[in-house]
Parts: C-alpha cells; structure tokens; sequence
C-alpha cells in the first residue's frame, strides 16, 4: 500500500510521461493485462489512458488492472491513471 507521500512522489514523476498502454473497445482484455505486466517490469512507473471507445468506468479498468497485475493506482485524472509496481530491481526510490 503506497503512503500520501509516495502517491505525490508517483504523481510527480509521472506528470511527464506519455500513455504506455491505450484501451480501447476490447476494454480489459488478456491481451492488455499482458501488455501492461511487461510495461510495468520494464518501467515500473505506466500510465494508462482509457480512449472514448471504450465503455468501463475508468475506476472499474484501474481496480481490475492493478487487483490483477498486483499493482498500486498511484493516481486517477480524467480518462488517465498511474499504475505502479516495484521491480526486483527498482530503478525508482520511493520516500
């Protein structure tokens, strides 16, 4: 569970970063859990952007997503959020 904190500290570092996975009408697929697993091991930091195709709640698509992947919603804006997950070697320093 990510403290106050470390959310902050995510959401600063991820204010930059451009969408790594999009979802679209197939909404959360196999195919896109697989996709964000990798992203997640390579970056560990992700955002995610919810296209106007696709109908899931942007809630319901994080909280599956992260529940699945075993990774921390660092944040939720508009139809983007921030997932997080600690490598085995992290290359991000939480406070």
């Amino acid at each position: 569970m990510l403290t106050g904190k470390q959310k902050r500290f995510l959401r600063r570092m991820g204010h930059d970063l451009k969408p790594v996975v999009l979802i679209g009408k197939s909404e959360v697929s196999e195919s896109v859990l697989q996709e964000t697993d990798s992203a997640l091991e390579h970056h560990e930091l992700i955002k995610v952007k919810l296209l106007d195709s696709s109908l899931t709640d942007r809630r319901e698509a994080a909280e599956q997503m992260a529940s699945s992947l075993n990774a921390e919603i660092a944040q939720i804006l508009g139809r983007t959020f921030l997932l997080y997950r600690k490598a085995e070697q992290p290359k991000i320093a939480l406070p």
